[in-house]
């Protein structure tokens, strides 16, 4: 039984530093390139850009827009959570971006302590999945602490590359 206790307590710590390592943070999330006002961090994942003037770019701003739209009605505005689905802002702390996108696609159940919790899958929604990397970009701006809660009092203008997908995604 006493062993069982310290694999246990040794799991526990060791499950705790791996979490750490794994954590998204604003180091690992500064924009280093810049693909027609689409912002990526150094791995090529889609990211945030602030301004010094507090000018976010065109998708997380968009992102903002997108998840008032179809996702805070569960996860609470500004990604906070509520009594009824987590907190994304924390969930992205630790979710890498195409786990984000798996779940929100594909939709997820979990099954524990008694209760089911089930996010429904947005795949066929175009209003979610047309904007994706605009709601990740928004979450992950939130999760490392990049922006407030509300919505962002400056943005940059539309770029012609988010018009032309845009228009090709919702088939107009």
């Amino acid at each position: 039984m006493a062993v069982r206790v310290l694999l246990s307590a040794f799991l526990s710590v060791l499950l705790g530093v791996a979490s750490v390592h794994a954590q998204d943070t604003k180091e690992a999330a500064k924009a280093v390139s810049n693909e027609d006002g689409k912002y990526l961090d150094a791995e090529g994942t889609p990211t945030y850009n602030i301004e010094p003037d507090g000018t976010v770019d065109w998708y997380t701003f968009s992102g903002y827009r997108r998840y008032h739209s179809e996702c805070h009605v569960c996860h609470g505005p500004d990604g906070v959570g509520s009594t009824y689905a987590p907190a994304l802002a924390n969930s992205l702390k630790t979710m890498d971006y195409a786990t984000f996108l798996s779940i929100v696609a594909e939709g997820r159940q979990n099954l524990s302590g008694g209760k089911e919790s089930v996010m429904p899958a947005f795949g066929d929604n175009k209003n979610v999945y047309c904007y994706l990397d605009d709601i990740y970009v928004y979450l992950r701006a939130r999760a490392v602490g990049g922006i407030p809660r509300g919505r962002p009092p400056k943005k940059e203008d539309k770029p012609e590359g988010a018009k032309e997908y845009e228009a090709s995604c919702m088939g107009s």
